[in-house]
């Protein structure tokens, strides 16, 4: 297929070997865009190389579409990739080479990975760029509200409040995870998803008097999905998150926060964290999900 705006790219399937090119560009477009909002990035597509594989990994097992941009010269310009998990069917990124944007690219890229019809939940978890708002409007979301990364040094304290109980890939451990979040979101994730977040984090359950009211992930590269059934036991929850990231030797904790989970806000901003300038928007085709008791998976590519 080619890009009828630009018939020099050749628009394709990507595969496993295109990880890498993806990286980079993932990396050149969320550097442009940093560096014309005045919040630029820290480091290279190199140091975040080591970190950011064992996503890109599992996006590539993953994804329900992954097209990718290919240039005259053999070099990728641009890929889209997407999730689907159950009725969510989730735009997981969008990256055009700044030279190349605006050009068509990134709407033809999007009617592959993110086909119009397609899915009864439709969402992005978008960056302020408002070249890309401008496309996703156009592809059945609008803007609900921000995501705001908060960050800050961590601290170990203890809370007796609730129980945590470290799980593995446990298929009854698992299934109690996923029904919390589907109580939450009205979907939870896949077991590969599950399976991939309790190899590379360190996963809990949170109980009160045997009751499971939430969970956690929390790892020494990043931290989350963090789930509770009620906004009031996030507090508790995220003292334990913040102990075992300690413990874990992070300098600089960042957790995905919705604009509308006031109790995880007021209760981090109280512990030092402070909102980064950085700051995404949550896209949907309609409403859905308790956001005041969600924080997202970090980085801040999909829920």
């Amino acid at each position: 297929m080619t890009d009828s705006a630009d018939p020099a790219q050749k628009i394709r399937r990507a595969t496993p070997a295109d990880t890498p090119a993806c990286h980079g560009l993932l990396w050149e477009a969320a550097t442009d865009l940093g560096n014309r909002r005045g919040t630029p990035l820290e480091g290279t597509a190199e140091d975040w190389w080591g970190s950011m594989e064992p996503v890109h990994r599992l996006m590539e097992r993953e994804a329900a579409e992954w097209w990718v941009a290919e240039g005259s010269d053999g070099n990728l310009n641009g890929f889209a990739r997407s999730f689907e998990r159950g009725s969510i069917f989730e735009l997981t990124e969008l990256f055009v080479k700044p030279g190349d944007q605006s050009r068509g690219l990134g709407r033809a890229l999007v009617e592959r990975a993110f086909p119009a019809g397609r899915g009864d939940l439709r969402v992005i978890i978008a960056s302020t760029d408002e070249r890309a708002l401008t496309l996703y409007y156009t592809a059945d979301t609008m803007a609900r509200f921000p995501i705001f990364t908060l960050a800050g040094e961590p601290h170990r304290s203890e809370t007796a409040e609730l129980d945590a109980i470290r799980v593995q890939a446990d298929p009854a451990d698992l299934a109690h995870m996923t029904a919390v979040e589907e109580a939450v979101l009205g979907q939870g994730r896949s077991a590969a998803e599950l399976e991939w977040l309790s190899g590379h984090r360190e996963g809990y359950l949170y109980r009160r008097a045997e009751r499971v009211v939430g969970f956690a992930f929390v790892g020494a590269e990043a931290s989350g999905p963090v789930v509770a059934l009620e906004p009031a036991d996030l507090p508790a929850i995220l003292i334990h998150v913040e102990s075992r990231a300690h413990e874990l030797g992070v300098e600089k904790l960042e957790l995905e926060v919705p604009s509308v989970n006031t109790a995880a806000i007021e209760h981090l901003s109280q512990r030092g964290f402070r909102i980064d300038p950085w700051i995404n928007l949550l896209m949907s085709n309609r409403p859905f999900g308790q956001f005041d008791r969600f924080i997202g998976f970090g980085p801040p590519i999909f829920l």
